[in-house]
Formats: C-alpha cells, structure tokens, sequence
C-alpha cells in the first residue's frame, strides 16, 4: 500500500438550501441540506451529520483494523458522535464533538485490554485527527455570459 492516497467528493448546489455530493467511489450521491433551523429542509442529511458521521465511521473502522491486527475479538460495536455547534463572533462553530464508542466484549478479563484498544483506535483515527487541520482552499471562477435576447 502507498504511502499517499487521494479522496474525492464534488458537491452541487441544486436549489434553495440543498445539493448533491457524489464520490468517485461510491455510485450513489447524496442528498444534502443546510440544517432546518438555518432554512434547509427535514429528511435529508446536513454537512454537519456527514461531519459526525465520517468521526463515527473512521472511528469504526480504525477499531476494527486495529483489534484485527490484535487478534481481539468483540461482539458488537456501535459509535455514536455527538457535535454542539455555538455561534461565534466569527461565525458559527463546533465548539465539541464527543465520540460514544460502545464496545461488547464476551468477558470481563478482556475490559483492560480492550479499553487500550479504544484508546488507540482514538489516537490512531485519521477524520478526528483532520479536524484539526488547516483546510486549504482553491476557488475556482467560471464566468457564464448571459444569453442576449433579441
């Protein structure tokens, strides 16, 4: 495996408050929106969620990767990833997120061992480790001419 990998998500504004973003690796888009209190609509996911979802996801499959090399087995794991967003003077923020691994393990002689394994498997989890990144921006304009009508 190399040593650098490149991801790839395009997103669309559609109308109003919504949009689309695909990825080049899976076939599905999906369906985004601002969050109702800031005028988007209810059902659909909002870049807030995909935010907690993708922490609760890398968590998850950082754990796997890890208690597999270990030879750990558990029975189930369920994460849940909770973010609070406070406004700002620079504008709105996550003021904490909060990660809620819950690990079922067969007997207690494996608690010590597998509390070790949550705690690597939080050290080790590339999304929660990006969220402190500086995000580098590239715009890019295009200008459309307006059709003229005659």
């Amino acid at each position: 495996m190399g040593e650098e990998h490149l991801y790839r998500v395009a997103a669309w504004w559609t109308s109003g408050r919504t949009g689309l973003a695909k990825s080049d690796s899976a076939p599905n888009a999906i369906h985004f929106t601002a969050p109702a209190e800031f005028g988007g609509l209810e059902g659909r996911w909002t870049p807030e969620e995909l935010l907690l979802a993708a922490v609760a996801g890398c968590y998850t499959t950082t754990l796997r990767a890890i208690a597999g090399a270990a030879k750990f087995d558990f029975t189930d794991l369920q994460v849940e990833a909770c973010g609070r967003v406070r406004k700002a003077d620079s504008g709105y923020t996550f003021s904490e997120i909060v990660v809620r691994p819950n690990l079922k393990i067969t007997s207690l002689e494996e608690r010590s061992r597998a509390l070790d394994l949550l705690r690597r498997a939080e050290e080790l989890c590339l999304v929660s480790r990006a969220i402190g990144t500086v995000v580098k921006f590239e715009p890019q304009l295009e200008v459309i001419k307006a059709a003229t009508t005659a």
